[in-house]
């Protein structure tokens, strides 16, 4: 599952499983953004690290962080999903892509996305998906870019 970059923007660029000693600096990633700051907690990681060994724990989820120059500097979760639609489909979901900001717009976001799409196609999945918060217009664009369309309408319930 790893994989390293080449040279350029993601030169020294590992994909890697996370793992518990990366906790921190995933949610100091997930709280570095104006969404983020309001409803994450970065100072209460035991929350994350107690969610971590529910994701870990999960054969259906890969959850993986970039790393250049042994600094994390992107994360994402990859969720692998059987189903019956679309004729037994096996669906992939991309969720919390984050990216160091002193790195956005380097290149490492489409390396993240990519590994992603590699990933589920050698996990079986025949789709990928991803939600977008609605407020955010540039990562609409960039998903677009990438091929991704806009296909559904996304409904949540806080619980």
């Amino acid at each position: 599952m790893t994989a390293a970059a080449g040279p350029g923007a993601g030169a020294g660029l590992v994909i890697r499983p996370a793992t518990e000693v990366d906790v921190p600096a995933i949610v100091e990633l997930l709280a570095d953004d104006p969404l983020g700051r309001t409803r994450e907690s970065p100072q209460d990681v035991a929350l994350y690290e107690a969610a971590f060994a529910r994701v870990t724990a999960d054969p259906g989820q890969h959850l993986v962080v970039a790393e250049r120059e042994g600094r994390v500097v992107g994360t994402l979760q990859l969720s692998v999903i059987p189903g019956l639609s679309r004729r037994g489909t096996t669906r992939s979901i991309i969720e919390a892509v984050r990216i160091r900001s002193t790195e956005r717009g380097s290149g490492l976001g489409t390396q993240l996305i990519e590994w992603a799409l590699d990933e589920s196609r050698r996990l079986g999945a025949d789709l990928v998906q991803l939600t977008s918060d609605a407020s955010r217009s540039d990562a609409h664009r960039f998903y677009e870019r990438l091929g991704f369309v806009r296909s559904h309408v996304g409904f949540k319930l806080v619980l």
